[in-house]
This record gives structure tokens, sequence and C-alpha cells, in this order.
């Protein structure tokens, strides 16, 4: 048996992280891991911490706090407004200013090519900019 994981069951009897199963286990792990992310130089135990902290809650939101799918044009808006763009800025990942204004105005789909563009030019999976996923 591998002395890493010798007597698991021993480690988390002593504290070692373990799943999270609850909203107030979920503060905890959140706070320990600002704390770990505040250090400007993290020993190579404390990135590990890190790592694992950020596994298990980012596994317990996503399955106790799922964020809805939101519609395409919803998305781009957003990520205009946050950004300050304007429609002319998102002529490159359009085509042409029309095509960005009939996107918008909810006249006109997304092409592959489009998706593409979106998806490099906001560093986004190509799935946020797709109605139904």
């Amino acid at each position: 048996m591998n002395t890493l994981l010798a007597n698991p069951a021993e480690m988390i009897a002593h504290g070692a992280p373990r799943v999270i199963h609850n909203d107030e286990e979920l503060e905890a792990y959140t706070e320990s891991l600002f704390q770990l992310t505040a250090l400007e130089n993290p020993s190579a135990s404390e990135a590990e911490a890190i790592e694992l902290l950020t596994l298990l809650v980012e596994s317990y939101e996503r399955a106790h706090y799922p964020i809805p799918a939101a519609a395409p044009v919803s998305v781009v808006q957003f990520l205009m407004e946050h950004q300050g763009l304007t429609q002319r800025d998102l002529v490159p990942q359009f085509g042409s200013e029309s095509a960005v204004s009939m996107f918008l105005a909810g006249q006109r789909k997304l092409t592959i090519k489009q998706l593409r563009h979106l998806s490099l030019r906001f560093n986004l999976p190509a799935d946020v900019f797709i109605a139904d996923r």
C-alpha cells in the first residue's frame, strides 16, 4: 500500500480536508482557501492545500449552486457592458456591424465561426454562447 495514503481514515480523523456536505463546511473551507491564496509565496504544501480546497469547493458549488444557462444575446450583452465594449468592438468577431446589430436584436443566431471568435475573444468555452446547453 502507498505510504502516502497508508491510513486515510486516520488522516481524516486528524482534520485532513474531506468532501464538503453543507454550507457551513463550505464557508469554513472557503475562508481557509482565501487565507491560503492571500499568501505571497505559498510553500509546496500550501499550494497543494490550495489545489485540494479549490477542487472541494468547486465540486460542492457545482452540485448545490449551479449557474443557469443564459441566452447567448444576454451573455454577449453582459460581456460588452462589463468590458466597456461597443457593437463596433465586436465587428472582428461578427464580420460586420450590421451582423452584430442583428444578433443583439435577436434577428440572427450565431454562426459556428462567430462562436469560435467570441470564445477566443472572451476566453470562454464556446458552449457559453449556445442557447440550449
